[in-house]
C-alpha cells in the first residue's frame, strides 16, 4: 500500500519557498504521492477555510513536477464542473506526459455555492455536470490511442458519488470518513479501486469516539487505521495534515513532524 500527502496550496503561510519545502519533505520521507486542492474563485464561503493565496492546482503541480523526481502528483479534488471537460482532458494528459506518467486526477462535484455562482455554473446541476464531464474525459482520451488515460479517482460518499465512482473511476477517493463508514460503503458498493484521503492529527491520548475519523488519534491508532485500510483493499492512502485553521499554514513544521513520525513508524512496523 502506498502513502501520499495532501499539501496545503493555500493560506497566509503558503508561498513558493514553503511549497518547495513541502515537496522536499514529502519526497524525502519516502511518500509516493503529493496532492493539492482546487478552488478557482475564492468566494467568502471558500475563504473562511481556504483563503488566499490559493495556488491553481494544474499550474502548481506542473511546478512540482519539475521540482521532484519520483513523486506521483494529483488533485484532491478538482471540482470538475468548473472547467470545460475538453480543456481538463488536455491539461491532465499534458501534465501526465510531461511528468513521465505521474499524474492522478482526483475529481469531485464541489460544495461552495457562492463559488459556483461566481463562475456562472448552476449549483443544482453539479452532479449531472460531473457525470457528463467524466464521460467526456473518457471519450477524449479514448480518441487518442497513443495516449494513456490518466487515472481518475472519484471523491464523495453520497449515493450519486458512489455510483459515479463505480461507473467512471479507477478508484473511489472518500475524504476524511470514519473507518467503519468506509467499510460499510465498500460492502454495499464494490469499487474498481480504493484510495481514501484521511486526516493526520496525532493525539497524546487515545480517541475513543466511535465516529473518530481515520487518521485522528494516537500514532498507534493511526498505524492501526492504515493496517485496516490496507485490509479493505486500499492501494493508496493520502494523509491530510490540514485541520481547517488557515493559521496552520504558518506552522508547517508541525505537520512535517507528524508525517515524519508516522512514516518512520509505518516503515518499521
Amino acid at each position: 500500500m502506498r502513502l501520499g500527502v495532501n499539501v496545503p496550496n493555500f493560506g497566509p503561510g503558503t508561498d513558493p519557498g514553503v511549497l518547495r519545502e513541502w515537496a522536499r519533505t514529502v519526497e524525502g520521507l519516502g511518500f509516493d504521492l503529493l496532492m493539492v486542492s482546487d478552488h478557482v474563485a475564492v468566494t467568502p464561503d471558500v475563504a473562511e477555510r481556504y483563503p488566499e493565496p490559493f495556488y491553481e492546482p494544474f499550474t502548481t503541480l506542473s511546478w512540482f513536477a519539475g521540482a521532484t523526481t519520483g513523486l506521483r502528483l494529483g488533485t484532491t479534488v478538482l471540482v470538475l464542473p468548473y472547467r470545460n471537460p475538453l480543456l481538463v482532458a488536455r491539461m491532465a494528459s499534458t501534465l501526465d506526459r510531461l511528468s513521465g506518467g505521474r499524474f492522478v486526477l482526483g475529481v469531485g462535484a464541489g460544495w461552495a455555492r457562492q463559488e459556483f455562482d461566481a463562475l456562472g455554473v448552476p449549483f443544482g446541476a453539479r452532479g449531472r455536470l460531473t457525470d457528463e464531464y467524466l464521460g467526456t474525459l473518457r471519450d477524449a482520451w479514448a480518441a487518442e490511442p497513443d495516449r494513456r488515460a490518466v487515472p481518475v479517482w472519484v471523491g464523495g460518499h453520497s449515493g450519486a458519488a458512489l455510483r459515479r465512482a463505480v461507473r467512471f473511476g479507477d478508484a473511489w477517493h472518500p475524504l476524511r470518513l470514519p473507518l467503519a463508514r468506509m467499510r460499510s460503503l465498500l460492502a454495499e458498493h464494490p469499487m474498481p479501486g480504493f484510495a481514501p484521503r484521511i486526516a493526520l492529527r496525532p493525539t497524546t491520548a487515545p480517541v475513543d469516539d466511535p465516529e473518530r475519523p481515520a487518521g485522528v488519534g494516537t500514532v498507534d491508532q493511526i498505524l492501526d487505521d492504515l493496517r485496516r485500510l490496507r485490509g479493505l483493499g486500499a492501494e493508496t492512502v493520502v494523509f491530510d495534515p490540514y485541520h481547517g485553521d488557515p493559521e496552520e499554514t504558518r506552522r508547517p513544521q508541525q505537520a512535517w513532524q507528524a508525517l515524519t513520525t508516522v512514516a518512520t513508524r509505518w516503515r518499521t512496523a
